[in-house]
């Protein structure tokens, strides 16, 4: 029995017509040359990924090795070959069992193989909890920020600006900057907040620390907390550097260990991601004590469509992006945080701002892509690409949201302890 050549392989996986023309290094070739799409399956350790992960994951590998490639492809922007992908989906067929066996029995004949996963794949989930590191624990959240934030600053700076926020902004238009966007999303937490000068905000997850520096500017004593050392050393010298010492202070310190209580707000703007849906409600009675009566918390985090979606993310997410991390629908959120005690104020839905975030993100990684590739490589520079390219497809298709929840934790005055309409202005 001759084997099957690359084309015929992929011809059990798709419908005729399919619009795309895919291109192998053995010679053949699927799909009409006039596609819209064109693919190139550059040599056998593409296949060898796809068999050993038939998923997400096994494609992911390969497209990072630059084992899968197209000339239509703008490596720090993948963004529009997403877009040509989906009508590919209409034309996805299973093959039958003897056809799926034959196809297994001809890349078998050539030897069987288990190439390495590029060198910037974190572990499974399976071995980091046989190495200790369990989910959500305080030694497995700082292992998995760690590996997600102690990249480079460098590298970080290059996609997000002057302003070193990782999170969604808040556009006017679609036409406004991203740095103008960012300082908008900044107020409107603060604004939220309506913290007084002299008064102490919390700062969960701060990253490279632009909330505390906003906040200390308007006289308000912030104290930030992250679990990544290089945010941490960003975020000290970039205080140093604007004089706020007496004001702004950031640690390298887990949130439950902060042993300060009675601040007058808090906010964690996207580090509800790496929580872990479990840990809910311990996560917000940590907050709700570490709070005064009649104080704010500004929960910011990225969320699922509704509850039926799973909790988990997929394998390349885990393994690239945020091992561990989960999402949960708004209802699920808020039902937490009101079991908490907590009385919610506001809830608002920045679906359409992210996607924004994200596109601003890529053009400045494409218009950094030399630099970019030089100093991290060019398998991690393209999976940066790839990860926000298809966050901001994803935000665009409403297939995940991103969601403020403003509480407040009651006192013992009455109801008339917040403005009776909202009090912050519209960013």
């Amino acid at each position: 029995m001759a084997a099957m050549t690359v084309a015929q392989m992929i011809e059990l996986f798709l419908k005729p017509g399919a619009p795309v023309h895919i291109e192998s290094f053995d010679g053949s070739s699927y799909g009409s040359d006039d596609a819209p799409l064109t693919l190139q399956v550059k040599n056998s350790r593409a296949i060898y990924y796809m068999v050993n992960a038939p998923s997400e994951l096994g494609l992911a590998r390969a497209y990072l090795q630059g084992d899968i490639d197209s000339p239509q492809l703008v490596p720090g922007n993948p963004y529009a070959l997403f877009k040509e992908l989906v009508p590919l989906k209409s034309y996805l067929r299973t093959p039958n069992p003897a056809q799926l066996a034959k196809a297994l029995a001809s890349v078998a004949s050539h030897g069987f193989h288990r190439p390495a996963p590029p060198d910037i794949e974190g572990p499974s989930r399976a071995r980091r909890i046989s190495e200790g590191l369990l989910p959500h624990s305080k030694a497995g959240d700082e292992a998995t920020v760690s590996y997600h934030y102690d990249q480079s600053n460098e590298f970080y700076s290059m996609f997000l600006g002057p302003s070193m926020t990782y999170t969604c902004a808040v556009f006017d238009s679609p036409l406004m900057s991203l740095e103008a966007a960012q300082k908008n999303k900044i107020d409107l937490v603060l604004d939220k907040l309506a913290l007084q000068p002299g008064e102490r905000l919390l700062d969960i997850g701060c990253g490279w620390g632009s909330m505390v520096i906003e906040a200390a500017k308007r006289g308000i004593k912030a104290l930030g907390v992250t679990l990544s050392e290089e945010q941490v050393e960003w975020a000290q010298r970039w205080i140093k550097d604007e004089g706020l010492e007496d004001l702004a202070e950031v640690r390298l310190m887990d949130y439950r260990d902060v042993p300060e209580g009675d601040f007058d707000g808090i906010c964690s703007i996207g580090m509800m991601e790496h929580v872990g849906h479990k840990h809910y409600p311990s996560y917000f009675k940590e907050i709700y004590a570490k709070l005064k009566p009649g104080a704010k918390l500004l929960n910011h985090q990225i969320t699922r469509c509704n509850s039926h979606q799973g909790k988990k993310a997929g394998q390349f997410i885990d393994r690239y992006i945020f091992p561990d991390g989960e999402l949960s629908s708004p209802a699920e959120i808020e039902m937490v945080i009101q079991d908490t005690g907590f009385e919610v104020i506001n809830q608002e839905n920045l679906r359409q701002h992210y996607a924004l975030t994200l596109h601003r993100w890529n053009e400045n990684l494409v218009a950094h892509w030399d630099d970019a590739v030089k100093l991290v490589g060019e398998p991690k520079a393209r999976l940066w690409g790839l990860y926000m390219a298809g966050c901001a497809f994803n935000f665009e298709m409403n297939n995940i949201q991103v969601h403020q929840f403003l509480a407040i934790k009651p006192n013992d005055e009455g109801t008339d302890t917040y403005p009776l309409r909202p009090w912050w202005p519209n960013h």
